[in-house]
């Protein structure tokens, strides 16, 4: 078994998907998790028997290359599309419409009013869901937006619409946070700022679901990952810091491919 395989899982087995008794109370745990486009032999498989185990409190990473599923599985957790078979968990029961009130997301690009100030944005959601006002300058601190003033956010950097975006999904205090690809396009102090609010966010009681195919970015934030390739989840585990996420990915993959 190479020593860089971290999670248990050795090549051409499945993966353990099972807490260990120390292992935090699950968020989201997905049992079989399959989604499938189109009908008869135009039918195309996106994700298959997905399994995934993500413990509170933690940031998890979910890593495979392009095409690979990530977007697709995040978009089943989050309610934008309906699994063709399968099951999800959330805090303990089966998934339902309504714990969608606890599940925030940054999903494609923020849903943002260009002419209107971050402030006004937020008051535009909170309206829309019966949130009190009073959590806007709440998450506009959380995410280092509170000095933006009349600025539009049409006038905004790409790093602060990110972080917009995230205040938008924090204001309804959700348990778990799932960011799909937050970092594409920002520049590296854009990145350093989305990775210090990612890694603020468990010690105020929020989970964090990470989906990205830069791993050096996924390595700074991670304390656990998961490997899908070809629609499958090929490899969960915590992230060992004494190993070479690259490595490990690479290794993971080309057993996929194969």
């Amino acid at each position: 078994m190479p020593s860089h395989l971290v999670g248990g899982a050795t090549p051409g087995e499945p993966v353990d998907n099972r807490p260990s008794p120390i292992a935090p109370k699950p968020v989201l745990q997905t049992k079989g998790l399959t989604k499938s486009f189109g009908r008869g032999r135009n039918a195309r498989t996106a994700v298959e028997d997905v399994c995934l185990t993500v413990g509170e409190g933690q940031v998890y990473g979910l890593l495979g290359p392009n095409g690979a599923g990530k977007s697709t599985t995040l978009k089943m957790v989050c309610g934008m599309l309906r699994p063709t078979s399968g099951q999800m968990l959330f805090c303990g029961h089966p998934w339902e419409r309504r714990d969608l009130y606890q599940i925030g997301s940054l999903i494609e690009q923020p849903p943002l009013y260009p002419n209107l100030t971050a402030r006004e944005n937020l008051r535009v959601r909170t309206t829309l869901l019966g949130i009190p006002e009073s959590r806007i300058p709440e998450v506009l601190r959380q995410v280092g937006l509170e000095d933006t003033g009349r600025k539009r956010a049409g006038q905004f950097s790409l790093g602060m619409c990110q972080r917009l975006g995230i205040a938008l999904a924090l204001l309804g205090q959700p348990r778990l946070l799932v960011l799909d690809e937050p970092t594409n396009g920002l520049d590296p102090m854009g990145i350093e700022e989305l990775r210090r609010l990612i890694l603020s966010l468990p010690e105020q009681g929020v989970t964090v679901i990470v989906s990205s195919h830069i791993l050096a970015e996924v390595s700074h934030v991670a304390d656990h990952v998961g490997i899908i390739t070809n629609g499958r989840l090929a490899y969960q585990g915590a992230l060992d810091r004494s190993v070479d996420l690259e490595d490990l990915f690479m290794d993971v993959c080309g057993r996929g491919a194969r």
